[in-house]
C-alpha cells in the first residue's frame, strides 16, 4: 500500500498557507499609509492647540479692554488739575461761601484748657469779577502776573456783631502760580492788610467796612486758587495797633482765618480715585 498524503483543507494539494497570522494581503500598502495618517493627526492636534490658544488670548485681550482703563502719571496729574480747575464754576457759590463758618479762638490765648467756638454768618455773596476788582496793592500786580483769571468775594459777620471779613478767592492759571503767589505775599513771615478789596453791605454792620477798616488778612491756596481774607471792626474804626489787646487780635485773626480754611477745605479737597470703567475710551 502506498502511503497517500491527506487532502489539505484549503482544498489544494500544496503545503498549507499561513492563515494563523491574520495579516491583510496588502501589508505593505497599509505599512506606507499608516505614517501619513499619523501625520495628519499630529497636525490637527497641532491645529487645535493653536486655535484654543488663539482663543484665549482673544479672550484675555477682551478682558483687558473691559478692565477699568489704567492712566499714566502725567495723564493722572493732568486729570487732577482739570478738576481742581473746574471747581469754581461748577460747585454753586454758597458752597464756597456757606451761610455760616465756625472757628475758635485758642484756649492758651484764654487761659483757659479748651478752644472757644465762635461762628461767622454770610451777610451777601458780590458778583464774580476781574481781579483787579477784587485786590489791591501787592496782591494786584501779582495776580496780574501770573494771569488772575477770575474773583469772588463774600463778606462775613461774626455772632457778636462786632467783627467783619471779606472773603476773597482769586483763579490762577494754574496750582504752580497759586504757590509762588503764596510764596511772596507770605514770604516774609506776615501777610499785608493791604491785599483784599472790602465788600461792604448796606444797611448791615459791614456797611462801613471800607479799605481803612481792614486790620488782618490771612492767606492760603489749594489747587489754582489764591484764599484771602480780611478782618475788621464792624464800627467803622480805622486801623488800629491790636497788640494793646492781644485777645482782640486773636479773635479777629481767628475770624479771617476760619474763613478762609473753609474755602479751602471746599477748593480743596482730595480728588477721588481715578477710575475710567469699560473701554478704553470711556
Amino acid at each position: 500500500m502506498t502511503w497517500q498524503p491527506e487532502p489539505s483543507q484549503n482544498g489544494s494539494d500544496g503545503p498549507a498557507s499561513d492563515s494563523g497570522s491574520g495579516l491583510p494581503d496588502n501589508l505593505d500598502q497599509v505599512a506606507r499609509r499608516s505614517p501619513r495618517r499619523g501625520l495628519w493627526k499630529v497636525l490637527a492636534g497641532t491645529a487645535l492647540v493653536a486655535g484654543l490658544a488663539g482663543l484665549a488670548v482673544s479672550a484675555l485681550g477682551i478682558a483687558h479692554n473691559l478692565l477699568p482703563r489704567q492712566f499714566t502719571p502725567a495723564q493722572r496729574r493732568e486729570i487732577m488739575a482739570w478738576e481742581l480747575d473746574k471747581r469754581w464754576r461748577s460747585l454753586p457759590a454758597g458752597a464756597i461761601f456757606p451761610g455760616s463758618v465756625s472757628y475758635a479762638v485758642p484756649g492758651v490765648d484764654l487761659n483757659s484748657d479748651s478752644n472757644l467756638a465762635l461762628r461767622a454768618r454770610l451777610l451777601t455773596i458780590g458778583q464774580t469779577t476781574g481781579c483787579d476788582a477784587a485786590v489791591t496793592g501787592t496782591a494786584a500786580q501779582l495776580l496780574s502776573k501770573y494771569q488772575c483769571a477770575a474773583a469772588m468775594r463774600a463778606t462775613y459777620v461774626d455772632s457778636s456783631g462786632a467783627l467783619v471779613a471779606t472773603l476773597m478767592v482769586a483763579v490762577l492759571r494754574d496750582t504752580a502760580a497759586e504757590r509762588a503767589v503764596i510764596q511772596q505775599l507770605t514770604g516774609a513771615g506776615s501777610v499785608s492788610p493791604d491785599l483784599v478789596r472790602t465788600l461792604r453791605v448796606a444797611d448791615t454792620p459791614a456797611a462801613g467796612f471800607g479799605l481803612a477798616q481792614r486790620q488782618v488778612t490771612q492767606a492760603a491756596g489749594a489747587g489754582p486758587y489764591l484764599i484771602l481774607s480780611t478782618a475788621g471792626f464792624a464800627d467803622g474804626r480805622h486801623r488800629v495797633r491790636l497788640s494793646g489787646d492781644p485777645y482782640l487780635g486773636t479773635e479777629m485773626s481767628s475770624l479771617a482765618s476760619g474763613l478762609v480754611n473753609s474755602a479751602e477745605r471746599v477748593l480743596g479737597k482730595p480728588l477721588p480715585p481715578l477710575v475710567c470703567p469699560g473701554a478704553p475710551g470711556c
